[in-house]
């Protein structure tokens, strides 16, 4: 289970944030500065409505029902940090573009995977990458690539379900239990597997904490 974090967690997120820049290639990053935790998916797999969720905020990311709507690398953090939010640490989340879109042009699915892949082996500061499954479909092959990569990366990651409101509570528990021995098997991928829906707010607390201790650790 994952250890307690040595902050608030709630209120490391419940703090008023920004988006401060989209990045459509690497040379727009912004410079490493604050610990960051990056969310990773196929697209609709949920990346931008938890990001609003885990802030409270119903528009800060952007949301569609359009995949492949998410084409940069969306960074958002606390508005004017300036250490008046006592031992909170400073962030910065990452909402990467989804992977997987087969209906796009390739260039553009291309394009957007190099990103994608180029961030995830050149970020000094990030710390841990939320890759986020969507619970109704379980992992697929596509999902086994990138933990290939983030393994060969040596790039901690966390498997996160979404969506788990859209299935019943007994296919959650197997659902768990079968995504927690895949990522026993993987090098980089921490054993806890976490359960969430942005609709109903279950299992955003546990996330909360574990972002807070992967930044703190």
């Amino acid at each position: 289970m994952t250890q307690p974090a040595t902050i608030d967690a709630n209120a490391l997120f419940v703090r008023p944030w920004i988006f401060i820049r989209g990045v459509p290639s690497m040379k727009f990053l912004p410079p490493e500065g604050p610990p960051e935790v990056a969310f990773a998916g196929r697209s609709n797999v949920g990346k931008s409505s938890l990001i609003n969720a885990l802030l409270g905020r119903k528009g800060l990311a952007r949301t569609s029902n359009t995949p492949g709507r998410t084409q940069e690398l969306n960074y958002f953090v606390p508005d004017g940090y300036s250490g008046k939010d006592g031992d909170l640490p400073p962030i910065a989340l990452v909402d990467m573009p989804g992977y997987g879109f087969a209906k796009a042009p390739k260039e553009m699915v291309d394009r957007w995977t190099a990103l994608v892949f180029d961030y995830l082996r050149g970020r000094v500061t990030l710390k841990r990458v939320y890759l986020l499954i969507d619970a109704r479909h379980g992992v697929k092959k596509i999902d086994e690539e990138v933990m290939d990569l983030l393994d060969k990366a040596a790039v901690s990651y966390q498997i996160v379900l979404t969506k788990a409101d859209k299935i019943k509570p007994l296919a959650v528990a197997r659902l768990l239990a079968e995504t927690e021995q895949i990522a026993r098997k993987r090098p980089a991928a921490f054993p806890e597997v976490l359960a969430t829906s942005s609709e109903k707010g279950s299992g955003l607390d546990e996330l909360r904490e574990a972002i807070a201790v992967a930044i703190t650790s």
